[in-house]
């Protein structure tokens, strides 16, 4: 999987929680330790350059990997590997969060907030100089350098996300993981956002690792799509060959809720039910008890990672094969 092209490698990435009830709750109760597998088995890589899309629904883990990829977590098996960055060091990543309400300190003037990661990296020799580059930010990202010395109560849900951003470009990374940074601003704001990271992926060379449960936002943004369920990718391929030809059941039944104006698909057959616990998952393929096509093996036998006609890789007994 090692390649100079890419920026990211993730290889058989498990995360498990402790979620047992307190030792005496246990003692009395007489209960085991309960285990959470968040995330398991999950492999896959970034392009440099490129932005690869994890998509699912909410629980599915999406947002537990951007966390082991930042180190905000510690993986409890498998294997993350950055690429080196210009000098040698490993590539460094920052996040974007999903809320710029609760990820910016009420209590900091945006300046501070954005020279923050400058100082602790020791990026720029003096205070003066330090200055001109939160200037520098926020103007890249739309704000005026006047905005330095307010407090972030005073912004709009979208200039409080660039904030965000600027913050993140500050300690000048080559790498953000994007945690649904539009899905708390209002649809129009979500344009401005999306169309601000692509630019400067553009201009700045970024790479992406986006993750969303909005498809329609992931077909804007992403060169490649990874489809989760349930902690484990079901589905990935190049964005337009998962738009154009979607091999999984769960896929195709994501891609149906996309809505068309043009031609609403009234008819379409829904997905029941809620998914699954991942304290309890089901046996064989996690996504049997709702899928549509299921098969007896379905229940028994959880599928193997195989290439998916297109090009790409599908977790599915019934997808066809090359």
């Amino acid at each position: 999987m090692r390649s100079p092209l890419n920026a990211l490698e993730v290889d058989q990435l498990t995360r498990v929680f402790d979620v047992s009830s307190p030792w005496l709750n246990r003692m009395i109760e007489r209960k085991p330790k309960r285990y959470l597998r968040a995330v398991q088995d999950v492999t896959f890589v970034v392009q440099k350059g490129k932005c690869l899309a994890l998509v699912g629904e909410s629980g599915c883990g999406k947002s537990t990997v951007a966390r082991l990829v930042t180190g905000l977590y510690e993986p409890t098996e498998g294997a993350i590997i950055f690429a080196q960055a210009n000098d040698g060091t490993p590539m460094e990543a920052q996040m974007i969060f999903q809320d710029p309400h609760a990820s910016l300190n009420p209590r900091w003037r945006v300046g501070d907030i954005i020279a923050e990661p400058i100082r602790e990296f020791a990026l720029r020799d003096s205070g003066e100089a330090t200055a001109v580059r939160v200037a520098e930010l926020l103007k890249v990202v739309g704000l005026s350098p006047d905005d330095a010395g307010r407090y972030p109560h005073e912004f709009s849900g979208g200039q409080r996300q660039r904030i965000s951003i600027a913050r993140a470009l500050a300690s000048e990374p080559e790498f953000l993981v994007c945690d649904e940074p539009t899905s708390a601003l209002d649809v129009s704001v979500q344009a401005q956002i999306l169309n601000l990271m692509r630019k400067l992926q553009d201009e700045l060379g970024l790479t992406y690792l986006f993750i969303s449960h909005n498809l329609a936002v992931v077909r804007h943004m992403a060169d490649r799509i990874a489809v989760m369920y349930l902690g484990r990718i079901v589905e990935e391929a190049d964005t337009e060959v998962l738009f154009a030809n979607p091999q999984h059941p769960y896929t195709q039944l994501l891609l149906q809720t996309i809505p068309n104006v043009a031609s609403p698909n009234r008819d379409r057959q829904l997905m029941g039910g809620e998914p699954p616990s991942p304290l309890d998952p089901p046996k064989g393929c996690s996504f049997h008890p709702r899928c549509p096509l299921a098969l007896d093996i379905c229940s028994q036998v959880a599928p193997a990672v195989r290439a998916r006609k297109g090009g790409g890789a599908v977790a599915c007994h019934l997808a066809p094969q090359f």
